[in-house]
Formats: structure tokens, C-alpha cells, sequence
């Protein structure tokens, strides 16, 4: 090269140290478009951005306080010495599962205050000896008689008539199975069946749900030749409706009893082939050995059969005191107390949090509240109604 000359560009690659951009201070790489490897601000050998994540190793606070129960659904809790510092994990979807469909647009009952964060719906499990309602649906919509669909979804409380036309023609309802996607379509609401976003609409008016939050050392039933507490007990309003209790809570038992005159789906809901998974809070004394939960996960043999748990998870542990929650789709008769009974560790606390999608939240002992249209939507949904 000849005084003077130009430097060539593309034939050498710059060689630096990684604090500049290239060695001969041209920014520009060996073909005069890319970066230098070694030569660039950001690279190789010191200035470029440090790998490791600044926020790995911080978790979410998932303990509650010494001494207190904890709800590991969102915070929720009963009366007295619950707690609700505790948030539990954050629930990642398994993997392999797919995704349920997304609806854009207005969400159906959207000004509820129960029901808001149920999720999707999830379909029942599928029983071909138990025909669903939208397969005993005989009456297929008429469009010279009935009512037109968006005033029958508008009187149920899913959202405002002109809202509820939009979601027809978004292809979000569904009457008697079929998807409805033109307007002007006539129904009968006591014989046709609407789904919205996959939801059961209940347009029987006459149908009513409720939440009890049951206390303990009170009976599950209506009425006690022996005189103790029960249901009836604590119910005003509802006492004109004759209401049926979904399932049962053994008299020392605490926590959620649905409430309902809708027979078919107190039975569905009780029926073990639906698998309606039930949540509960179990104290026990501690410690508690290494391996119960796998063993109450693979199964425990109990006079009546085999018995497992689909869950088990610990949430605190204070000197003595061990609190775990446990999930199980089993209705056998106090099939919780016995799993730990047999594996040595009494349980001195149970409460139920949860039936399905329904949860108690931060309901009072002793206080019934109604299900939402959401909740009710739900639930029907479950057991294929």
C-alpha cells in the first residue's frame, strides 16, 4: 500500500478488544456493512449487555405469616384466623394442553361482581349414557314464534340488546348445539337451550343457586331429629324455595355447600362419572414426612377400595401445625379424613374452598350469598347441561 492510499474495506477483519468499534477505528466489519465481531460496542469481550437475567432468583411471596391459614386460590379465605397474604404460585398452562377458544368483544355478564375471573369454560366430560340437554332439546327454534334471540340473551342480563346483536353475528351463540350467526331468529326459552362463549344461559327464572358458607358443627341437612344446628337454620329469604344441598359436609367439617332447587344438576354435580374436583384445606400436626403427597397421589388403599388425591400441595408450616391443600373429585364419605387417618396424621381442621369453578372467596361463616350468572353458566356447563 502507497502513502495515501485508502485502507481497503472487506478484506481483513478488524481486530479489537471489544471495548471500541474496530481496531483501525472504522465501526464497520469485514464487508463494510456488518459489525465487527471482536470490534463492537457490544461485543465479545466486555461491553455488550451481562447475561444473566437481573431479576432471576426472585420469587413471588407464596408464604403467609406463622400462625395464620392461607388459601391458595388468590388470597381467598374464611372467617376468623385465615389469611389472605397468601397468593399461591402462579399457574402456568400444563404442557400440551390446548388453549379453550378466545372470544373478542364484550364479555357475556361483564358488570357481574361474581365470576369475573373464572376462566374459560370447561366442557363436562364426555358420557354417552347420559344424554346433555342440548341433545334432549326436541323444540328446534322457530322464526314465526317465539322471541327473537338477542331479547331472550338482552332479559337474561348478558349485556344490552344491541351488544347481544353483535355477538350473534360474531358467531359467539349457539342455540340447541347449532351456531347462530344471522339476526331475526325466534326461540322458546323454555324449551331451547343458548350458549354464549360457551356458557349456559339458565333462562328458567324460576331455577336459584346459592353459596353457603357452612360453620362448624353444623349439620348438613335440612332438618336434625336430634335438635343440633343445620342448614335451615340459617337461611331466611331462600326459606320459601325448597333448596337441595349439593353433596354433604361430615358436623366438623367447614367451608362451601351449593344450595339449589335445579334437582338434575345436584345430581350431575354429585354423580362421580362428571369428576367435579373439590378443594380443601387440611391442617394436621406436624412435621409432616417426605413422600405423604406421592403416596396420597398414587393412591392409599381404604376399607371401602382405593383412594387418591389429584393434588397435593403444602402451604405453611408453623411449629406442630402443617396446612395443606389437597384436590380430589372423589363424593366418598369423609374420604379426606380417612387418607390422612391411614397415613398416621389426624386432621384437626378441614375446611372446602371450592366445588368445581365456584369458590368461597372471603364469604363469612354462616352467610349465603346467590351464584352469579357466570358462576350458574359455569357450573352447567361442567356437567353438560
Amino acid at each position: 500500500m502507497t502513502q495515501g492510499s485508502r485502507p481497503s474495506r472487506g478484506n481483513q477483519r478488524p481486530q479489537g478488544s471489544g471495548n471500541g468499534r474496530g481496531a483501525a477505528g472504522n465501526g464497520r466489519g469485514a464487508t463494510g456493512n456488518d459489525r465487527g465481531a471482536a470490534g463492537n460496542g457490544r461485543g465479545g469481550s466486555g461491553a455488550g449487555r451481562p447475561g444473566s437475567n437481573p431479576r432471576q432468583g426472585s420469587e413471588r411471596g407464596g408464604e403467609s405469616s406463622s400462625g395464620s391459614w392461607s388459601n391458595s386460590r388468590g388470597g381467598e379465605a374464611t372467617s376468623g384466623s385465615w389469611s389472605k397474604t397468601h397468593g399461591g404460585p402462579k399457574q402456568g398452562k400444563k404442557p400440551g394442553t390446548t388453549g379453550a377458544k378466545k372470544y373478542n368483544g364484550p364479555k357475556a355478564f361483564g358488570k357481574e361482581r361474581f365470576g369475573q375471573n373464572l376462566g374459560p369454560v370447561k366442557p363436562a366430560n364426555p358420557n354417552p349414557n347420559r344424554p346433555t340437554q342440548r341433545e334432549r332439546a326436541a323444540a328446534a327454534h322457530s322464526d314465526l314464534e317465539g322471541v327473537r334471540l338477542q331479547k331472550v340473551m338482552a332479559n337474561a342480563g348478558v349485556a344490552s340488546r344491541r351488544v347481544c346483536e353483535e355477538m350473534i353475528l360474531a358467531a359467539r351463540v349457539e342455540v340447541n348445539g347449532s351456531l347462530v350467526t344471522e339476526l331475526g331468529i325466534r326461540i322458546d326459552p323454555e324449551k331451547d337451550s343458548v350458549h354464549v362463549d360457551g356458557m349456559r344461559l339458565q333462562l328458567n327464572e324460576d331455577m336459584k343457586y346459592y353459596v353457603f358458607n357452612k360453620p362448624r358443627y353444623v349439620v348438613s341437612t335440612m332438618e336434625d331429629p336430634e335438635g343440633r344446628k343445620c342448614i335451615s337454620d340459617f337461611i331466611r329469604k331462600q326459606s320459601q324455595t325448597r333448596l337441595f344441598h349439593v353433596g354433604r359436609l361430615d358436623y366438623a367439617t367447614e367451608g362451601l355447600l351449593i344450595l339449589t332447587n335445579d334437582g338434575e344438576m345436584a345430581n350431575r354435580l354429585s354423580h362421580p362419572s362428571y369428576e367435579v374436583p373439590k378443594t380443601y384445606l387440611v391442617q394436621v400436626r406436624g412435621p409432616l414426612p417426605t413422600g405423604i403427597g406421592a403416596q396420597m397421589k398414587k393412591g392409599i388403599k381404604l376399607e371401602d377400595g382405593w383412594a387418591s388425591v389429584d393434588s397435593f400441595r403444602l402451604i405453611d408450616s408453623t411449629p406442630g401445625h402443617v396446612l395443606v391443600e389437597v384436590v380430589l373429585h372423589s363424593g366418598r364419605n369423609r374420604i379426606v379424613r380417612r387418607l390422612f387417618d391411614e397415613v398416621g396424621h389426624p386432621v384437626t381442621r378441614l375446611v372446602r374452598v371450592q366445588v368445581g369453578p365456584i369458590r368461597l372467596g372471603d364469604q363469612k361463616q354462616g352467610t349465603i350469598r346467590p351464584l352469579g350468572n357466570q358462576e350458574v353458566g359455569h357450573l352447567l356447563s361442567l356437567v353438560g347441561m
